[in-house]
């Protein structure tokens, strides 16, 4: 069933709680229960394994049979998927994830009309911030030139940059999206890989390409990378250049130097935006000293025309455990 359709349909909850711990979530709709519910039971059984709690659906209800707590979590997190289907007619796995994530609990879904302004439409999916700082990103990839962000990955840095990229495209408000990052892992001597520059530098941008296929179709991509409105250049192919009506992305920039980032921010030209997303903590140059990430917000931050969002693992919207892995190395980090 069409988002359209799910739209009109009123998915409104009743929520009834029984003395044996044991809530009820009640839908007024068998529509929106049966896309909650997912073919074969499959979106509740990966919120049962996600939450380690006991889920049935029976009739029109969604049951949960737990401490008060638990309940909690189960209800925000069935509010949270029935608002989804209907804004995008679909429930993926990552939006089971993001159902527990603590900002969409702690963000009532009866507020869902306050995060409208966030949204970005595509034609395959309609992308949602899932927490205040993918939030305060999205803001600044729509008002800012140049946006500088840092953190771990699963934090969204990549995918929502591509995703603005992507619409400003597609509504000509600029001519060309240009996807760049240094190839480290191949000392930028992409000259002595086989193939030309796209077949050299396609395995180190992979991450992007995930992106626009997510987001657009495949037959479209391609044809709008073969027409040039989207480029792929390695980070050492554009020096020299002028970005006039671009929408800039230099990821992996931790593998960045301090004259590189420098050398890709003055490529700016007239309405374009420049995108630097790195993580600090992989750097994989000999010298980490060299990274110039960490240096170039240091310097731009005070910037009126620049922003900068740092993202941390309370930000990472894949497997909740991603989040804890990522917090122990940080925590690590500091106590070295």
């Amino acid at each position: 069933m069409s988002n359209t359709v799910y739209k009109k349909l009123n998915s409104d909850l009743r929520f009834v709680y029984s003395e044996n711990n044991t809530l009820s979530i009640v839908f007024k709709s068998n529509e929106i229960l049966s896309g909650v519910v997912g073919e074969f039971n499959n979106n509740i059984k990966e919120l049962e394994k996600i939450t380690k709690t006991k889920i049935y659906s029976r009739g029109n209800s969604i049951i949960v049979k737990s401490d008060s707590k638990k309940n909690e979590l189960i209800k925000n997190a069935i509010q949270f998927l029935s608002e989804q289907l209907k804004i995008n007619g679909t429930i993926e796995k990552k939006d089971i994830v993001s159902s527990v994530n603590k900002f969409m609990i702690e963000e009532k879904i009866n507020n869902a009309e306050k995060n409208i302004e966030y949204i970005i439409k595509t034609p395959k999916k309609s992308v949602i911030p899932r927490s205040e700082k993918q939030k305060k990103y999205v803001r600044a990839l729509r008002e800012s030139e140049v946006i500088i962000s840092t953190g771990p990955a699963g934090t969204g840095k990549t995918f929502l940059a591509v995703a603005i990229g992507l619409t400003m495209l597609l509504e000509k408000k600029i001519e060309k999206i240009i996807l760049s990052r240094p190839a480290v892992e191949a000392g930028e001597r992409l000259g002595f890989l086989p193939g030309d520059m796209r077949e050299k530098v396609d395995p180190y941008l992979r991450p992007l390409y995930d992106s626009l296929y997510d987001l657009l179709d495949f037959e479209k991509i391609q044809k709008k990378i073969e027409i040039g409105d989207i480029e792929i250049a390695p980070l050492a192919f554009m020096r020299g250049r002028t970005l006039k009506n671009s929408f800039a992305i230099l990821d992996e920039a931790q593998n960045a130097t301090d004259t590189q980032i420098k050398m890709f921010l003055t490529r700016i030209g007239e309405n374009s935006k420049i995108v630097i997303n790195g993580d600090p903590s992989q750097i994989d140059l000999p010298n980490k000293s060299l990274s110039g990430l960490n240096r170039s917000k240091k310097l731009l931050g005070h910037l009126k025309e620049i922003s900068v969002v740092d993202f941390d693992h309370t930000d990472v919207v894949r497997h909740p455990l991603v989040s804890k892995i990522v917090k122990a190395y940080s925590d690590q980090n500091r106590d070295e």
